[in-house]
């Protein structure tokens, strides 16, 4: 299907495949699967796959049913984070070392320059990194492509990231590269170019040497390009000077690299990803060629709870994208833009990779705690469900159902909390697993896919454009922090899809499909692997790939394949896993015939897993070398018994022989073909394959058919396995010898590992086996026995693994102490008999004792044996128990459950002892009086029964249970009947009846609770009852209680027969009273009384201690007369109008409510008659109100209006409003809220709004008068929107607002205006307004006529004055048309354009403001440029000055002698000493000296601004039409013109300066440039382009300048140029492109290439540590001062070297030195004869007193100048010299030298004081020194 749209699975789905994002990228596809197709996910996804793999992702959108519940706690989940720098996802440096890239940079410079970087680079005020700028051309293409495509900003964003580009900025960095790494660039191209050269070879002899093994010399040494010796790492046999870093290994130096810088070595075989050969040139580690400083990964963040993070991914979104909601394209445009470093530095926040074993998981779980918002059927269904990312990868089906272990991330789902811009980098999963992720809620996520078929594509484009990045880390892409933008993918022929997941969302990435994307908010998502079966062949390919990088699995590959097919698998695996299993079958085959060719024959199975049904159950070793787990087959030596490696790697192991290694294996090739044929054959069930299967494998067994050459000739493993066969038959038929089998077991090993054909060989091994094992088991068992009888502390031999040593039969071999350990085993049985025959039956103990000591003679060891002894010492035990509890006398001392336990006990030991009958009999008297306890506790217990049993049974020995229980019965009873006799006495005497009232209680309820029955339990019920009366009595007394209680509580007294007591007697008097009382207050209340009456009932009952009945009543009479007196005040006030004003009104409803409950009262008052008169008068009120609203009414009704007085309208609307007036005063003055005036005063304002608009007809409003009354005509319409008068007013109010808001605002629409003439539709009539209505239409009708007129007229008719009168009425006029807009478009259009020319021109301008003026100064000064240029004719005879334009021809000028040209002394502010004096102006002063202007040095004085041609030409060709003519454009078009005839003119110039190679051009160049110089100084318009090919032409006239001054100096013998100025000149001839052919550079090159041939030999001879003879250097010295070039440095240098020191004439040595303090001359201490050297010394020479010291010392000097050559000294031993002092004059110096061929001290005084030392070439005879030098003393040094 490739990259075309996919179709639709199932009917209905819709599948887009659209261009969506700011990217411009296909969509991949979207599936939307029915309820159906839902319930399988990997059948679902294996449906579409053939689809979707081709985009490598897909969104699966579920049914709409699904809604799995969020799981997580919100408010108490916490979380950590990881900070991304997402803006140095791609735009970021490698994390080089500047130390090493500084190293291996001063490498080359030594290496191919002589030179090194002494000083540092400064870029911008700061030192700058040359590493991270190499590798920033590096990441664009290199110096070429950068400089091509001007790149330098974006280098100059990874060398100074954060700071403002400059185009200064720019040039500079350019240089920079240019001068210290543009030669580096290129040996560092080439020296790859050799390496990928070396590394193709490398392949090609692998393949060709592979079955050859090569041991190299261990003392081989790697060269460098240049083919210097470098370290190399040095093996010895017992001790290793160096190890490898990976797989800690000293061995195989031959192929191990050492580090250049660090000296750490590493295998060429461990690196990642591994290396074919040693590499040319220098090589550094990794950890070396990255710095910590500048690696890059994502920083552990804070722990955040989710409300924290919602604040702070709020913060992120309104800081981007402010508070309004940004579209998916705005998003993905400004994430790009980050990542490019386009858009500073920005760092998010990513909870990523969260284990949802710790911090739980969104999908429900079984063991999560549901919340109590979720069902439980809900949370059951999607616990279960197969789309919850907890159960999919161990779905029936998914190959990840072996895995045992939960492995984060691939079994256990990842939970991610993003927030705006969090990334997830480009990758691709695990072992290439297949993904899934879920977006539970927030923000969408945005994903980019490449198929996995597009992979290798995508890795090479990756590495293409990031090359730094991938140099300093190979394994980038498993790092997973690095991000390259889409675009770039596509552009380079990589496919790229996009999916958008939103909440809900499944988004499915395939197996090795690379993907990447980021999240657009806050949002949360769920992710996990699986692996259905189609995963398989690309799991294979991604353990490959992880052992080629030496990556560490996530888990055995070759494990899990094994697993699976021992498993159930679903049928469409078949054909996957056959396949597989098929792949490691021959690659297990042939490596491991390989390890059989080297001599490998050693092996042995691997430990057998304890649960093979599972992956990773337990932890395989891996190999050393690739980091893979060893899961079939492991190669492993006894030199290192605790590394492993694979099979492919066992040559990298150790270096000891072949046989000393081991193959380890856990399953033979035979079983490994058992299980691919086990797999063809359930596939073989719907596809026939299993023949074709089986001749595959069998065919591959034949053409590898293994030979090699044994004892010099060459036989085949199969013939091997034939002779051993041979010697294993003849070994059964021989006697034992156990050396022979083990022998031949050894031997077997090289066979065991085979296939099939190998298992006659393995049959065989097992007999051996087999048989070595019960031989060694028969002699163990002889062994044992003859110890045992000898004597001594030995082991016996246990019966059971005798008897199954005889019972093999047939017999493995001959073996004769078969039948001597069959007569031991036979006296053995025989014991065995005896024991099971006494344990069986009832024995005597004696008899038991017996047995057992036969058994502990026997030399064979019986399981019965132990039996008898237990059983012996259980009956020992029993014995003396039963003797304590018969011999035991005390009551209840002895527990019946001790005698039950012996009698079970002597049952189940089956022995006869005397003891037997005696437990029996005290067991039976337990039993007898247990019965009788029993018996009597299932009746009614009495007090009397129980005491007579206990007193029989007191003297029993056995403690008896329920007897005791009896006794605790009757001492508890007893102690109850003595506590209750306490209590009854004077029991009725007591004040606190409470206290004994709960004293009773607790008796009561103790003496029910008794287990026996007592008889005073119903007296203290009595008492009870008598007691609770007492207690209400009391009570009574102490206060009031109802009326019926104290009659009811006297009656329960005489039932008790207590009534008599003086309590009850007090009460019968008070109740008497009490009766009497409430007689009387139901008479008063049966009729109306006086308040009076009331109130003394209250006082009466005050004495009374009982709660009367009718009480409640005359108080309730009481408070409701009270209360209607106080409603009643405010309506009985005397002032009741007058304070209306004052206070609110009254509620009528309130005043009818109180007439009404004055009817009611208990109580007569007064009050009563006047509130009946007020209510009257109210009523009638209301009358006169409603009728004076029906007039009203009325009115409302009218139709006919007109003006308002020719129908009496205003004078009857203005009698109505007095009426109204009048009412509502009264109303007033009754102080109450009357509905009726509310609507009295709106129909008063409602009138007088009506009259108020009538008054409009006879003047003429203002807007604001019209505007006001509309305000209030709204909610007049609400009040009375069926009112004819009041809607006809509102509509004729609204036709005058909006004529009147015309007349104001003057921007009516005119064709809309007509619509105002819709007079008769109005019933109210404004004659003024219309007739001024009338008057404005006429006057715009005009107006149009004029502006259709002026638009008929040719356009050089149109004057811009017209247009501009017209433009001025239309804007005065009220009115707006088609014809305004257009005036004002074409006056805007105009005046717009001309202010653009003002801004181009107005720099020129200056203060000047007409356009018109500003243009002829700028065609002026064109003018004058074109003179300059031309000569033109037309300022023939005119004087020109070349300083301004504005002066007068008055002021004084000069002329420049050079040039003629004129300036004024004004302008130049130049004083004039001599009116001869020649003048010689800027221009062509600096022309002169050669050197380059300064920027617009000499320009024309109107302040150096001037105006764009580029702006001018885009002005004049402008696509806009102009209505008129304009003058300034015509101007325009003459100065762009004459802007191009000059820049044709400049171009001229510059193409002849070009062209210019010869010296004798030079002059006519620089005449040119001067012309060119002044006539664009002098141009009022600015060319950019025009300007830097000018500036370029005057650099490179300057340097031809300067370079030929150098060479005339150095040809007129008066300076000679020093190589630095010489290199300094031709690198800026190469910046500003001169010519190769130019004769100038050609003649640098020439005594640049002289210079550097000495300068080399010069060094060389200075560093060569005197090897060269002094002659030889003078020889030097001299043919440098004769090159035409200045050598000072090296000069000097030499000079150094051939210095000589001390009276003896000789160079540094290391003898003692000590140096003058005067002179600094340096002697040897010898010498000059010092015993101990003092602080200061002063030589002879500088000690003119001391000449009687000196003796003759010549005889001995010669005889050392002849014997000894001195040698010049080394110049790292040279002493630091102080300069020639300041004081000693130049005078003195010549009388000093004059004396040169003098002798004696006053020569060498002289010699002492040189600064610059002695010279051997010149040194002079010394005069006879003293004897003082000769003397022998001790010397100290």
């Amino acid at each position: 299907m490739g990259k075309g749209r996919p179709r639709a699975v199932e009917t209905g789905q819709n599948l887009t495949v659209s261009s969506t994002g700011s990217l411009n990228i296909q969509s991949g596809p979207v599936y939307y699967p029915s309820e159906e197709e839902f319930r399988d996910p990997l059948g679902y996804i294996y449906k579409i796959r053939p689809e979707a793999e081709p985009y490598g992702i897909c969104k699966i959108v579920p049914p709409k049913s699904w809604n799995p519940p969020f799981s997580l706690n919100l408010d108490s989940f916490t979380f950590p984070t990881k900070t991304q720098a997402i803006h140095q996802l791609q735009a970021r440096p490698a994390s080089c070392d500047s130390k090493t890239f500084e190293l291996e940079y001063n490498r080359f410079l030594e290496g191919h320059c002589g030179k090194k970087l002494k000083k540092r680079v400064i870029f911008e005020g700061e030192e700058l990194d040359l590493c991270k700028l190499f590798n920033a051309v590096r990441r664009y293409g290199g110096y070429d492509k950068v400089v091509k495509g001007k790149k330098w900003g974006e280098v100059f964003r990874f060398v100074r990231s954060g700071k403002k580009i400059s185009e200064c900025a720019k040039h500079v960095l350019y240089q920079l590269y240019r001068e210290h790494l543009y030669d580096y660039e290129g040996y560092y191209n080439r020296l790859n170019r050799e390496r990928a050269k070396s590394y193709k070879r490398g392949i090609n002899e692998d393949a060709k040497n592979e079955k050859k093994a090569k041991i190299y010399s261990s003392k081989r040494r790697r060269k460098n390009s240049d083919h210097r010796n470098v370290k190399v790492c040095k093996v010895e046999e017992e001790d290793h000077d160096q190890i490898c870093e990976q797989c800690r290994s000293g061995l195989h130096g031959e192929v191990m690299l050492l580090c250049d810088r660090c000296n750490k070595g590493w295998h060429i075989y461990c690196l990642s990803p591994p290396l074919k050969q040693v590499p040319p040139g220098n090589w550094y580690c990794f950890e070396c060629l990255n710095s910590d400083k500048d690696s890059f990964g994502f920083i552990p963040g804070k722990q955040f709870t989710l409300e924290a993070f919602r604040r702070l991914a709020d913060r992120a979104n309104k800081k981007w994208f402010g508070s309004g909601c940004a579209s998916r394209v705005q998003i993905e445009k400004k994430f790009w833009e980050i990542v490019e470093g386009l858009a500073g530095d920005v760092e998010v926040l990513y909870g990523s990779d969260l284990d949802t074993s710790v911090h739980g998981s969104g999908f429900p779980r079984v063991n999560d705690q549901r919340p109590e918002s979720v069902e439980p059927k809900a949370w059951d269904e999607y616990c279960k469900s197969p789309w919850n990312l907890n159960n999919l990868p161990k779905l029936k089906g998914s190959m990840l159902r072996a895995v045992h272990h939960n492995i984060t991330g691939v079994m256990v789902p990842w939970l991610y909390i993003g927030m705006l811009f969090s990334a997830f980098c480009w990758h691709f999963e695990d072992h290439c697993f297949y993904s899934m992720n879920y977006l539970h809620w927030g923000e969408p996520k945005c994903w980019y896919s490449v198929p996995g078929s597009e992979a290798s594509a995508f890795e090479k484009v990756m590495r293409d454009c990031l090359p730094d990045l991938f140099d300093a880390q190979p394994d980038l892409l498993f790092q997973l922090v690095t991000m390259l933008n889409p675009s770039v993918l596509r552009e380079n022929g990589v496919p790229v899809y996009s999916v958008l997941q939103e909440p809900g969302n499944f988004v499915i990435t395939f197996p090795r499909s690379y993907h990447g994307g980021f999240n657009l908010g806050l949002n949360c998502a769920e992710a996990v692997n699986f692996a259905p079966a189609d995963w398989l062949p690309h799991g294979g390919s991604g353990a490959e790939l992880y052992q080629l990088y030496r990556k560490a699995p996530v888990l055995s590959h070759e494990e899990l394949l094994c697993v699976v097919a021992k498993s159930d698998w679903e049928k469409n695996a078949s054909t996957y896993l056959r396949k597989e299993l098929l792949r490691i079958y021959k690659k297990e085959r042939t490596f491991r015939e390989r390890l059989w060719l080297s001599g490998i024959t050693r092996s042995s199975p691997m430990s057998p897993r304890r649960s093979s049904e599972f992956v990773g159950t337990e932890e395989d070793p891996t190999c050393i070398i690739c980091k893979q787990y060893l899961y079939l087959s492991a190669v492993v030596c006894r030199c290192r018994p605790s590394a492993f490696v694979c099979l492919e790697h066992w040559e990298h192991l150790c270096e000891c022989k072949s046989s000393k290694h081991r193959l380890l294996y856990r399953h033979t090739l035979a079983e490994l073909a058992d299980l691919v044929l086990i797999v063809d054959k359930h596939e073989s069930e719907e596809m026939p394959q299993s023949d074709s299967l089986l001749r595959n494998i069998s065919s591959f067994s034949e053409l590898n058919s293994l030979k090699k050459k044994v004892k010099g000739a060459h036989v085949t493993h199969a013939q091997l396995a034939e002779q051993w066969l041979s010697r294993a038959c003849k070994i059964f038929q021989s006697p034992f010898s156990g050396d022979a089998y083990t022998t031949l077991l050894k031997e077997a090993e090289q066979f065991l590992w085979a296939g099939a054909e190998m298992d006659s060989v393995r049959d065989v091994v097992k007999n051996l086996t087999a048989a070595q094992k019960w031989v060694q088991g028969i002699r163990d068992c002889l062994s044992k026995i003859e110890n045992w009888s000898a004597g001594g502390d030995f082991e016996k031999v246990a019966h059971k693994w005798v008897k199954k040593l005889l019972s093999v039969d047939p017999v493995p071999c001959n073996e004769p102490g078969y039948h001597k350990l069959k007569h031991c085993a036979e006296e053995a049985n025989l014991l065995v008999h005896d024991i099971d025959a006494a344990l069986s039956t009832f024995s005597k103990l004696e008899e038991l004792e017996l047995l057992y000591s036969r058994a502990c003679s026997s030399s064979i060891h019986v399981e019965q044996s132990q039996k008898l002894s237990q059983k012996i010492s259980l009956v020992k035990v029993w014995i003396d128990n039963a003797r304590k509890a018969i011999s035991n006398e005390q009551p209840a001392a002895v527990e019946v459950d001790i005698l039950y336990k012996l009698k079970t006990e002597i049952l189940e030991l089956q022995v006869q002892v005397q003891e037997k009958e005696m437990i029996f009999d005290l067991v039976s008297q337990a039993e007898s009086c247990q019965a009788r306890c029993r018996s009597l506790m299932s009746g009614s217990v009495t007090l009397k029964n129980v005491e007579v049993l206990l007193q029989e049974m007191a003297s029993f020995s056995v403690n008896i249970p329920e007897l005791a229980l009896l006794k605790q019965y009757q001492i508890d009873a007893s102690l109850w009947i003595t506590k209750l006799n306490d209590i009854l006495i004077n029991i009725h005497q007591r004040e606190d009846q409470q206290s004994v009232i709960d004293e009773l209680n607790r008796i009561l309820e103790d003496g029910e609770s008794l287990k026996i029955q007592v008889d005073e339990l119903s007296l203290v019920k009595i008492e009870l009852k008598k007691a609770c009366c007492r207690e209400k009595a009391i009570k009574a007394r102490n206060s009031k209680m109802a009326l019926a209680f104290l009659q009811q509580l006297l009656a329960d007294a005489v039932v008790l027969q207590i009534e008599r007591e003086d309590l009850f007697l007090s009460l019968s008097r008070e109740l008497a009273g009490a009766l009497q009382w409430e007689e009387r207050a139901k008479d008063i209340l049966a009729c109306k009384a006086q308040m009076s009456e009331f109130e003394d009932l209250i006082r009466m009952s005050e004495d009374i201690v009982a709660i009367m009945p009718s009480l409640g009543d005359v108080k309730a009479a009481i408070l409701v007369a009270n209360s209607w007196l106080n409603n009643s005040k405010p309506f009985l006030e005397p002032d009741l109008s007058g304070s209306s004003t004052s206070r609110s009104l009254l509620k009528l409803d309130d005043l009818k409510e109180l007439v009404s409950q004055s009817r009611f009262l208990k109580i007569t008052f007064k009050q009563q008659n006047v509130l009946e008169t007020i209510l009257e008068n109210s009523k009638k009120w209301q009358h006169d109100a409603c009728s004076l609203l029906q007039d009203v009414e009325c009115l409302y009704s009218v139709t006919d209006i007109g003006d308002g007085r020719s129908n009496v309208l205003i004078l009857k609307i203005e009698h109505i409003v007095n009426l109204i007036e009048s009412v509502s005063k009264a109303g007033l003055s009754f102080g109450l809220d009357f509905p009726e005036m509310l609507k009295l005063q709106n129909a008063c304002s409602t009138l007088h709004w009506c009259s108020k608009v009538l008054s409009f007809c006879y003047l003429m409003p203002s807007y604001e008068d019209v505007g006001s009354l509309m305000n209030i005509s709204e909610q007049l319409s609400i009040m009375h929107s069926s009112c004819n008068l009041l809607s006809s007013l509102i509509f004729g109010a609204k036709w005058l607002k909006k004529v009147s808001e015309e007349f104001k605002a003057s921007t009516c629409t005119f064709w809309i205006w007509d619509g105002y003439f819709t007079y008769n539709d109005i019933s109210v009539a404004f004659p003024m307004m219309f007739a001024q209505l009338t008057e404005a239409t006429c006057k715009h009708r005009l107006w149009q006529e004029q502006v259709h007129q002026f638009f008929s007229l040719e356009l050089g008719e149109r004057s811009w004055s017209q247009l501009m009168q017209l433009e001025e009425y239309g804007k005065a006029s009220f009115f707006t048309c088609p014809e305004v807009d257009i005036v004002v478009s074409e006056v805007e259009k105009v005046e717009k354009w001309k202010q653009r020319c003002m801004d181009a021109v107005k720099t020129f301008a200056g203060d000047e403001s007409l356009l018109l003026c500003a243009l002829q100064k700028i065609k002026e000064s064109l003018d004058r440029s074109l003179y300059i240029y031309e000569k033109s004719e037309s300022f023939g005879g005119v004087c020109l000055y070349m300083c301004c334009m504005s002066g007068s021809e008055d002021w004084d000028f000069l002329t420049c002698s050079t040039c003629k040209d004129c300036y004024h002394l004004q302008c130049l502010e130049y004083r004039r000493n001599n009116a001869e004096e020649a003048y010689t102006c800027s221009n062509c002063q600096l022309l002169a000296g050669g050197l380059i202007p300064p920027n617009r040095c000499g320009f024309l004085r109107h302040n150096g601004k001037y105006s764009d041609l580029k702006l001018l030409s885009d002005l004049l060709f402008v696509d806009e039409k102009f209505c008129v003519r304009i003058e300034e454009r015509e101007i325009l078009q003459q100065i762009v013109d004459q802007a191009y005839a000059c820049k044709k003119c400049l171009t001229e110039i510059l193409d002849f300066e070009m062209s210019c190679y010869n010296k004798d051009q030079f002059t006519a160049v620089g005449k040119k440039l001067t012309t060119a110089w002044k006539a664009f100084g002098v141009a009022g318009v600015y060319d950019h382009q025009s300007y830097c090919d000018l500036e370029r032409a005057l650099a490179r006239f300057s340097w031809r300048f300067q370079v030929a001054k150098l060479l005339d100096a150095l040809e007129k013998d008066i300076e000679k140029p020093s190589v630095q100025q010489i290199y300094q000149h031709l690198k800026e001839g190469d910046a500003m492109n001169i010519s190769p052919e130019d004769h100038l550079r050609l003649k640098l090159s020439e005594l640049k290439d002289i210079g550097l041939q000495w300068v080399d030999r010069a060094k060389k001879v200075a560093a060569d540590c005197g090897s060269l003879g002094l002659d030889g250097v003078y020889e030097l010295i001299t043919e440098g001062e004769r090159l035409p070039v200045c050598l000072k440095k090296e000069l000097e240098l030499l000079r150094a070297r051939s210095r000589l020191h001390c009276i003896c004439r000789k160079p540094y040595d290391e003898r003692s030195m000590i140096v003058c303090g005067r002179c600094d001359e340096w002697y040897h201490i010898r010498c000059v004869n010092l015993v101990f050297p003092p602080k200061v010394y002063i030589c002879a020479a500088c000690m003119p007193g001391t000449q009687h010291l000196v003796s003759s010392f010549d005889s001995l000097m010669d005889h050392e100048r002849c014997t000894v050559e001195p040698k010049t000294p080394s110049p790292r031993h040279k002493k630091p010299r102080t300069g020639p002092k300041k004081s000693e004059s130049s005078a003195t110096q010549k009388m000093l030298i004059g004396d040169e061929n003098g002798s004696g001290i006053g020569h060498l005084r002289w010699r002492n004081r040189k600064p610059f030392g002695r010279a051997a070439k010149k040194r002079a005879e010394l005069d006879s020194l003293t004897s003082f030098f000769h003397r022998p003393q001790p010397i100290i040094t």
